[in-house]
């Protein structure tokens, strides 16, 4: 990465800044004074000039650089000067016009700098399977990438800093495959520092799409594409993130053998320490797990869903670990069909946290609704469920506390099963296709009333 920096700028510059573990808490106290600190500040003189109309613009063409845009030259080093020469003139945005840009090593986005394509609307390339539609690099802004290939614990391809952002392009890997397993790679993006930002981008076929963990008050937003191991990791955030209408479809691929893959080993969102994420309008098709949450080194999870959804997964919403706070997830919509054992919502017995669902809606042939394990509380309210086997109950909770209120359960079968572990369970207000089924081995306090039966 030396190489690629302009001789002017200082090896303190390349590196990303490292996080300390702080609270909210301290990090709001400290926010107002630093806030004003920085607005009274002037800024650094520019060491590095650069012409009127890019001044005037705060906009740096890549071409200008050195880019060509033609797929067969590495550009590696054109776009690093010119992302560097933006944070030497003090912050702005470097262009990269439409064209295909091959990439053999990582890019590193300074601090206070945004990376910008063509599209002002994010892609969803339906032409891999759609013919009379454009292919990758066809239109608008590519970046071909094949930095990092085979390692998927080497550095990321993009790593964004401090106020840094990177919109309105597609991530293309030219040399992933389609009829074996996946070739693996490092992360897509990497989000570091305070405030990092990705907007507008479809990551076509990444092993691995973003890592935005250890960062504070990332903000993620219209992204789509097809990852193929793990979409988005969330870990070590102590100041709110945000995840916005993100959709991960398989416009690449959705047959084969590395869909077959993807179908049995892909996680698309995953959760560990998070205080307070929002997570609004996600959606992913075609994995083995939709929404994973998991106890990490850092802690785990809580947040606000609102608007999710999961369709052909093996497990729609996995919970190893939730927050006691709690995981609030509010008009979500959850389908799983293939692998072993077909399941919406499994809570696992690691668990000792809070997961809540309301007003979502289950359906699709699975095995079963829900699995409940631990000594957290799992709620349901005004929930539908649709499509389970007729041999197993809807909802079977082996442990725990159970609520399931003003929920439609729509099949004359097995509804609730209640294992003897269970500690508290109320079900009230729900309606029942058939007379209720409720089976119940536990000798705790168990409350059922005010439902109402077909």
């Amino acid at each position: 990465m030396g190489a690629l920096m302009h001789n002017d700028v200082k090896e303190e510059e390349m590196k990303p800044h490292s996080l300390t573990r702080q609270s909210r808490r301290s990090l709001l106290a400290m926010g107002t004074a630093a806030g004003l600190a920085g607005l009274l500040e002037k800024p650094a003189a520019s060491a590095l000039s650069i012409n009127t109309e890019q001044s005037a613009t705060c906009q740096t063409n890549v071409k200008n650089f050195g880019a060509r845009g033609n797929g067969a030259d590495d550009e590696t080093a054109a776009f690093q000067r010119a992302l560097y020469a933006a944070h030497r003139a003090g912050g702005g945005m470097v262009y990269a016009p439409p064209g295909r840009y091959l990439f053999h090593e990582v890019l590193y986005i300074p601090e206070g700098v945004t990376l910008r394509g063509s599209f002002g609307c994010v892609p969803s390339h339906t032409g891999m399977r759609d013919h009379e539609q454009p292919k990758p690099g066809d239109d608008g802004t590519v970046l071909l990438v094949t930095a990092g290939r085979g390692n998927e614990d080497g550095e990321p391809f993009i790593t964004l800093n401090t106020n840094s952002s990177l919109a309105g392009l597609t991530i293309y890997y030219p040399e992933q495959v389609t009829d074996a397993a996946p070739i693996a790679y490092p992360w897509s993006i990497a989000m570091r520092g305070k405030n990092p930002a990705a907007f507008d981008l479809e990551l076509l076929n990444p092993y691995q799409g973003i890592d935005a963990s250890h960062n504070e008050r990332h903000n993620v937003r219209n992204i789509c594409g097809q990852p193929l191991r793990r979409g988005i990791l969330v870990d070590a955030i102590y100041d709110i993130g945000r995840i916005e209408n993100v959709h991960f479809n398989p416009w690449w691929s959705g047959r084969g053998a590395v869909y077959q893959w993807q179908t049995q080993n892909g996680e698309a969102f995953i959760f560990g320490r998070a205080d307070w994420e929002y997570v609004l309008n996600a959606f992913c098709f075609g994995y083995h797990v939709g929404y994973k949450f998991a106890h990490t080194g850092t802690g785990e999870c809580n947040g606000n869903f609102l608007g999710i959804g999961a369709d052909d997964c093996n497990r729609a919403v996995l919970v190893e670990q939730s927050a006691i706070y709690g995981l609030l997830i509010t008009n979500g919509e959850f389908t799983s069909f293939h692998g072993d054992d077909p399941t919406m919502v499994e809570v696992m017995g690691t668990n000792s946290g809070v997961v809540r669902f309301s007003n979502s809606a289950f359906w699709g042939p699975c095995n079963q609704i829900a699995k409940i394990a631990g000594q957290g509380t799992v709620g349901f309210s005004d929930c539908t469920f649709v499509e389970w086997r007729k041999d197993r109950a809807a909802i079977q909770a082996s442990s725990g506390s159970l609520l399931i209120r003003g929920c439609d359960f729509r099949q004359n079968q097995p509804h609730i099963c209640l294992g003897q572990r269970v500690d508290r369970a109320v079900i009230t207000g729900n309606i029942f296709a058939g007379p209720a089924q409720i089976q119940n081995a536990t000798t705790k306090v168990v409350q059922v009333g005010l439902n109402a039966e077909l």
